[in-house]
């Protein structure tokens, strides 16, 4: 597979990481644009990745480590309320371990693919995400609503959300019944399918409930390709189905650590 074929294909879970990383699409776009110009320049770069999915993540964490890509102004500025958050945290707090466990669960990479991209030996891989497992474990407790239509999946997210210690409010089947839950209970923390039992779009449904207020989203979905076109805002949080539950918490993690939900008492 010739370099431009393999970051065709790769390039929108790329970005998708790189939202998750950043808790911004502008400022994850600018680090994936980083890191493809530095593959352009460098001959053996674009060879490595051509041979290797790991080897385009290795590349995009090497530009993210050094930090010096510049953003645009709007971004450094914005007056949103998530996006001011984001970029709080990640100035405080460095996010290696974070980074360990998304590659190894949201983005599905072995422990070796994980610490070959990283840059670190693979005991340093279990550290590292044992780190970050301990610190969901002491994250503070959210309200979420559930948009799932498939009974079993809904109870399951349920579970592994009451087990994580936040408070479902209420899971809704369709888009009507998404915004009457919301309204009547609003959540901190939204997890959510695309394609519901009556027809109706998990995606139409967020927007809606997105004119309520800023609250975080994690799509769960069985069609990614239908949010990762590029043609509009993608979503920051992205989980495929079948999926792992250690990939539904990585992410709930990742999107209350960005600290846009509202925490309960």
């Amino acid at each position: 597979m010739s370099v431009s074929d393999q970051i065709a294909v790769q390039l929108p879970y790329l970005r998708r990481y790189a939202r998750a990383l950043t808790g911004s699409q502008t400022s994850g776009d600018t680090y994936v644009r980083a890191t493809l110009e530095a593959a352009l320049a460098d001959q053996m770069l674009r060879e490595e990745i051509a041979g290797s999915r790991a080897a385009l993540y290795a590349a995009f964490t090497k530009i993210w480590a050094t930090g010096h890509v510049e953003e645009p102004t709007a971004e450094l500025h914005s007056s949103n309320a998530h996006e001011q958050a984001a970029n709080t945290r990640l100035a405080t707090i460095a996010p290696t371990h974070r980074q360990a466990l998304l590659l190894t669960t949201v983005e599905e990479f072995a422990r070796e693919e994980a610490a070959q991209i990283l840059g670190v030996t693979l005991e340093e891989v279990d550290v590292l995400i044992a780190q970050a497992i301990r610190e969901i474990e002491g994250e503070s407790r959210t309200s979420v609503l559930i948009i799932e239509d498939e009974p079993l999946i809904s109870m399951q997210l349920e579970g592994l959300v009451s087990d994580l210690g936040h408070e479902v409010v209420g899971t809704a089947a369709t888009h009507k019944q998404a915004v009457e839950i919301f309204e009547r209970s609003p959540a901190g923390l939204v997890l959510a399918d695309i394609q519901l039992a009556d027809g109706s779009s998990g995606i139409d449904a967020v927007e809606d409930l997105l004119k309520f207020g800023d609250v975080p989203v994690i799509f769960v979905t069985a069609y990614p390709e239908r949010l990762l076109t590029g043609e509009r805002p993608e979503p920051t949080y992205l989980v495929t189905k079948p999926f792992q539950e250690t990939t539904v918490r990585a992410a709930i993690s990742q999107a209350l650590f960005f600290g846009s939900s509202r925490p309960m008492d």
